[in-house]
């Protein structure tokens, strides 16, 4: 009877261990089950939910009224930069070769007053508009030659500067603007906060801090570039200054009263040549 008990127990054995076997899990494949299937999950969700991205005219949706002043602001900034450039090249401004030629021809003596004008009405550029203001001079007093062209470089440096304020107010609004957007942007995510219990739902606060931080950030982003094409087109304008005032002493020095007399006198030209 007992060999015939252990038989059974043992027969029983062998047929319960594969059954037991079958159900219990494997820690190594529910480890590569459990990544295989978090990988799965992690491929649709990053396509359903893709980081999210604004084109420009979303921003300035979100940034509020106040961007589209200082949009406007930036278009012009734009344009007259592109203007300013092309009219204070210096071939424009001041001509190499007219100069050089007019110079050279009045050191020689082969221009008279009434050529002289003719070639700097021809010319038309802010240099020969001065140096026709010395011409208008001719064989008077070195003061009133000087005079003169004290008189007509005001003339053209008003035209040079031009438009040059422009850039300089634009560089003082915009942040003024961006200042005020964000007061507004600020403005209204405290009011979100009164009315709307918003501190614990941060998108509602969102809106009014995302309009207050586009308005500051759209403001300096035009006000710099406005400040810096302001002072380098002043230098620019100095530069150019200086130089037209540099020829139109030469001129002065070859037509004056002054210049006649000492070609004239032999003694002078003596002195000259031996100095």
């Amino acid at each position: 009877m007992m060999s015939r008990g252990c038989l059974a127990l043992v027969f029983s054995g062998l047929l319960v261990t594969p059954w037991v076997s079958a159900q219990v899990p494997d820690p190594s494949s529910d480890v590569g089950s459990s990544a295989a299937a978090s990988e799965e999950l992690a491929v649709p969700l990053a396509e359903e939910n893709p980081i999210p991205t604004k084109n420009l005219l979303q921003v300035m949706q979100d940034g509020g009224p106040l961007m589209l002043p200082i949009a406007i602001c930036s278009f012009i900034l734009l344009v007259f930069v592109f203007e300013r450039a092309i009219s204070l090249r210096r071939g424009r401004v001041i001509p190499g070769p007219f100069v050089r030629k007019f110079i050279e021809q009045l050191r020689v003596k082969q221009l008279d007053r009434e050529t002289a004008l003719d070639l700097c009405e021809s010319n038309r550029s802010p240099v020969s508009d001065v140096l026709a203001a010395a011409i208008n001079k001719w064989g008077r007093p070195a003061v009133e030659i000087e005079q003169a062209i004290i008189d007509e470089g005001e003339r053209m440096t008003h035209g040079l500067r031009k438009y040059l304020r422009l850039f300089n107010g634009i560089s003082t609004i915009c942040p003024l603007l961006g200042l005020l957007g964000t007061v507004l942007g600020m403005i209204r995510a405290f009011n979100s906060i009164a009315t709307v219990d918003a501190m614990g739902r941060p998108e509602l606060l969102a809106a009014g801090i995302s309009q207050a931080l586009l308005t500051t950030a759209a403001g300096l982003t035009v006000a710099i570039p406005a400040l810096i094409a302001y002072l380098f087109f002043v230098g620019r304008v100095d530069k150019l200054i200086i130089e037209i005032d540099t020829l139109g002493q030469k001129v002065v020095g070859l037509i004056s009263a002054e210049a006649k007399h000492r070609d004239a006198d032999p003694t002078t030209k003596s002195r000259t040549k031996a100095a």
